[in-house]
């Protein structure tokens, strides 16, 4: 009996320092509250710190605040009012950048890691979890003999009545831009939580969605490949493999997997393509190389800057001839969005003139603001009510 107290007591002295490492709240305080006005408030308790900042998304005040120190050495700074969105930021005290160290909930976008909070009352009300019937996520591997014989990791969103009967479902693939994998569009786009919103409201058909991993040399997200913790979140184009037309040509191989693995109808009517930058010129270049496949295309603030690309590769080259051929092929819905601040705005507005003058048929959306995911979850919002009608 003895041994056996003393096996317990060290097992609790484990467990006790384990905890060491573990913060807890700092009494009531709370950082951020969302007022009823829409205003936000941040709260950072740093008795010593000389200088504490805020850092966010917001395009007020360009997303910056000088925080105020009160007495009681808490820093408090509370911005205008902010429209529905979901909103990433980080603090600063005296200069040492970091998480809002009262805010439990995070996002990574690429390397960096955020704290997040929702404005209510818009938008931002699709990307939160309602009581309605939820889908599926499921991420698994499909092998790739186009892009080095390897298993390839996606993501794959179900519609909550999925496993409920034995109706066949169209598909959105959605790509990710650079810097991307196929958790961002789950994490930092909130796509499960606006599908699963806009199917309960009746506002968009019941589709299945394909996040795939865009990374031509890359199998999965950082952390969930083979080499571990060594290989880092890193922009794409630092990548071997980037807009070489490896992954445009290859991706017929992801089509195919799905359609094997999940009930789709495997018509091109019911079939669509989009993503967000990077994700935006690989959807340009999915679809124009198999406009048999496509019906539905989606241009993100696509990146559609080709100034430093081999445009005589295959898969890139003779672009106009493509355009003609996927309009003779026919379709539904040729998209694009693109915010009046954002980097590549002009090049979307050039790659519209090639269409104009050709005759080519779309529909483009403007918006505010530059690139970011405020956008992009909205122009989500806005796309997918208008597939598979």
């Amino acid at each position: 009996m003895r041994r056996f107290i003393t096996v317990i007591a060290a097992f609790l002295c484990i467990g006790a320092a384990a905890q060491q490492n573990v913060g807890f709240r700092q009494g009531n305080l709370k950082s951020p509250v969302v007022n009823e006005d829409n205003t936000v408030t941040f709260t950072v308790n740093a008795p010593a710190a000389s200088k504490v900042e805020v850092f966010g998304d917001w395009a007020v005040g360009h997303g910056y605040g000088l925080m105020e120190k009160n007495s009681d050495g808490l820093w408090t700074f509370t911005t205008p009012v902010l429209p529905s969105e979901m909103y990433t930021y980080r603090v600063i005290i005296d200069g040492v950048i970091g998480l809002d160290p009262l805010n439990p909930f995070t996002c990574r976008d690429v390397g960096t890691v955020f704290s997040i909070f929702y404005v209510n009352g818009g938008c931002a009300d699709y990307y939160q979890v309602h009581d309605v019937p939820h889908g599926s996520l499921t991420q698994e591997w499909y092998h790739s003999d186009a892009l080095g014989d390897v298993d390839r990791r996606l993501s794959v969103y179900t519609p909550a009545d999925y496993g409920k009967s034995r109706k066949r479902y169209p598909v959105l693939y959605l790509l990710h831009g650079s810097g991307g994998d196929e958790n961002a569009w789950v994490e930092l786009g909130r796509t499960v939580r606006i599908m699963d919103n806009l199917i309960a409201e009746g506002k968009i058909e019941p589709m299945i969605v394909v996040m795939p991993n865009g990374n031509a040399v890359k199998q999965a997200a950082p952390g969930e490949t083979s080499e571990n913790l060594s290989y880092l979140p890193v922009m794409t184009n630092q990548l071997k493999g980037y807009k070489t037309g490896s992954y445009e040509e290859s991706f017929d191989e992801i089509v195919k997997y799905i359609d094997s693995h999940y009930r789709t109808i495997r018509k091109k009517e019911k079939r669509a393509v989009a993503g967000l930058s990077m994700g935006g010129f690989h959807s340009l270049f999915i679809a124009l190389n198999h406009p048999e496949k496509f019906s539905y295309v989606g241009l993100l603030s696509a990146g559609l800057n080709t100034a430093f690309l081999d445009m005589t590769k295959p898969a890139y080259k003779d672009m106009e001839a493509k355009l003609k051929n996927f309009q003779k092929e026919g379709y539904d819905l040729f998209w694009i969005a693109c915010g009046k601040d954002d980097f590549l705005y002009q090049n979307n507005l050039d790659f519209m003139k090639t269409c104009d003058n050709i005759g080519f048929e779309y529909t483009y959306h403007e918006s505010e603001r530059g690139h970011i995911w405020a956008n992009w979850r909205q122009y989500l919002l806005l796309f997918t009510p208008m597939l598979f009608r």
